[in-house]
């Protein structure tokens, strides 16, 4: 029986069914999914009214569902809204659709909006800028007055010096130091009188404009969990949960703003309202990347962590769904040692190994060399997905020795990547861009001018081969996923590593390996160079 649900979309080329929803937070696209996202791209380019608003970046969604009658098909979805709207035909609707015009949020967000233009008008008051501009220069007259006459009191007290030598009255000199200090404190009485109405003006208006701001906070937070409380979230168990109730035991205990609105949410939310079983889902990027992230056009990526994993570890309670891959435990021990002495250890980690213990069940290099060598201790850190060099320390005391070596940059690395295209950068050169975490999208990272620590690389590009570029990248800082992020980023090298599925495209693994890392030994001040064995560019 053909669907009468404008939202559900016959796919009628069907290939094999999945047997098992995909984890939303690290998968490979099910083909039906692909040939879903093509048919929403289509529908995208089509709507002409979208066009100026999606150019600028827009997260879509498919799910693609089985109806009571067996029919295959796909729901589609958009984050947030587009032009205003949440709820345009075809499209899977939002979880709670706030924006009625006469509604309880638009009434509030008016009354927010009215008390933001009234802060900014106080913010940029002509009366309250010119007592503040009067208030500067009294005050840097009233500096200045007092440093004259200090100036003047010392000389005079240099010259009584002088003249109490020469026999002069010392009673009359002790009644002019006395006269000449009470001045300076008549001077500093009649500067503080004077700053005092200008003084009690500029509070007064501060403190006017923090009882508005304080104002407009409750406000918000009033109406944001409100909010909150009004997205109900399902399960395929039939429970039902709001945002505040799902975030409750969170570390972060308070949803972030816009938590429900995204794609993977919307969708499963309608397919269980709607009797759909959930089959595969995906979400791509359509349009340019954010300012400071990295997000290529038609590209799939994995749902954000910030809002939305504690919403899809409630809702996907009840369906059966693969485990995420990252976080399955890790069979492999071979971890091939390239350097030992008595107080360090440097193993050549493969890639998909985690450095130091993390959430998972999958063994990381340090439990494996500590359950060989008794404890060990990490002195750096690589990304589970790159491979090569990676140092250990045989104490702790070691361990603090070498981190701050590697604090003060007197350990020195080099990294081989191959590059997923050709740069059009120069041979080499220097890459400084400042970083820092995506917190709503962990472990992402974003080019950050403002708040990003300082972050920088020196790069060679030794060859081309086959449409990829070979570079060996010099980190001068330890940032996460610096490399990754600087060669990546169109401000860097302006091409992502093979294999990065966070900041490129995916593939079957990671091309960054650490391949060299040198250092002056901190007991033997013997110079040690480490070389991985692991060549990335015959991968």
């Amino acid at each position: 029986m053909k669907s009468t649900d404008p939202c559900f979309h016959p796919l009628t080329a069907c290939r094999s069914l999945p047997e098992r929803l995909n984890c939303p937070f690290y998968y490979q696209p099910h083909p039906l999914c692909r040939q879903a996202a093509t048919e929403v791209q289509d529908d995208i380019c089509a709507m002409a009214e979208w066009q100026d608003e999606v150019a600028g970046g827009k997260m879509f969604g498919v799910l693609v569902v089985k109806d009571s009658a067996g029919n295959i098909g796909y729901l589609q979805a958009y984050s947030g809204q587009i032009c205003g709207k949440a709820d345009w035909q075809g499209w899977v609707p939002a979880v709670f659709d706030y924006l009625q015009p006469d509604g309880y949020f638009a009434v509030h967000e008016a009354e927010i909006s009215v008390l933001n233009g009234e802060i900014a008008a106080m913010e940029q008051s002509p009366r309250h800028l010119l007592d503040c501009a009067r208030l500067a220069k009294r005050r840097e007259e009233g500096e200045r007055q007092i440093e004259e006459y200090r100036t003047f009191v010392a000389v005079q007290k240099a010259q009584r010096a002088v003249r109490r030598a020469s026999g002069e009255d010392a009673a009359t000199l002790i009644k002019e130091s006395q006269f000449q200090k009470a001045e300076l404190r008549r001077l500093k009485n009649m500067v503080k009188t004077s700053l005092q109405p200008l003084e009690e003006a500029v509070a007064r208006h501060g403190r006017e404009l923090a009882a508005r701001r304080l104002r407009r906070k409750r406000m918000s937070d009033a109406l944001q969990h409100w909010l909150f409380e009004h997205f109900v979230m399902c399960n395929r168990k039939g429970e039902k949960k709001n945002l505040i109730e799902i975030f409750a035991d969170t570390p972060a205990a308070v949803p972030p703003s816009g938590t429900g609105e995204c794609c993977a949410p919307k969708l499963l939310q309608y397919a269980f309202l709607h009797g759909y079983k959930p089959l595969a889902v995906a979400e791509f990027w359509w349009g340019r990347s954010p300012e400071g992230e990295i997000r290529h056009h038609g590209e799939f990526y994995p749902a954000c962590q910030g809002k939305c994993k504690p919403v899809l570890d409630f809702m996907l309670q009840g369906l059966d769904v693969e485990e995420n891959p990252l976080l399955l435990p890790e069979d492999r021990t071979d971890l091939p040692i390239v350097y030992e002495d008595g107080y360090l250890l440097a193993a050549d980690k493969p890639a998909g190994m985690l450095a130091v213990p993390g959430k998972g069940q999958r063994l990381s290099a340090q439990e494996i060399l500590s359950s060989r060598y008794g404890t060990v201790y990490a002195c750096h850190r690589l990304d589970m997905q790159t491979s090569g060099i990676l140092l250990f320390a045989r104490t702790a005391e070691m361990q603090r020795t070498m981190q701050g070596m590697f604090a003060r940059r007197e350990v020195h690395k080099m990294y081989t990547a191959v590059l997923d295209g050709i740069s059009g950068r120069p041979s080499s050169g220097d890459i400084d861009l400042p970083l820092s975490p995506d917190y709503e999208n962990r472990p992402r990272q974003r080019v950050d001018f403002e708040a990003g620590k300082p972050a920088m690389t020196h790069y060679n590009i030794m060859y081309t081969r086959d449409g990829k570029s070979v570079v060996e990248l010099f980190p001068m800082t330890g940032r996460t996923h610096q490399l990754r992020m600087h060669c990546a980023h169109p401000d860097g090298l302006g091409v992502p590593i093979v294999g990065d599925d966070l900041y490129g495209h995916h593939s079957q693994r990671l091309l960054l390996n650490a391949q060299r890392i040198e250092f002056t030994h901190p007991v033997t001040s013997q110079p040690v160079i480490i070389e991985s064995g692991i060549d990335i560019v015959d991968i």
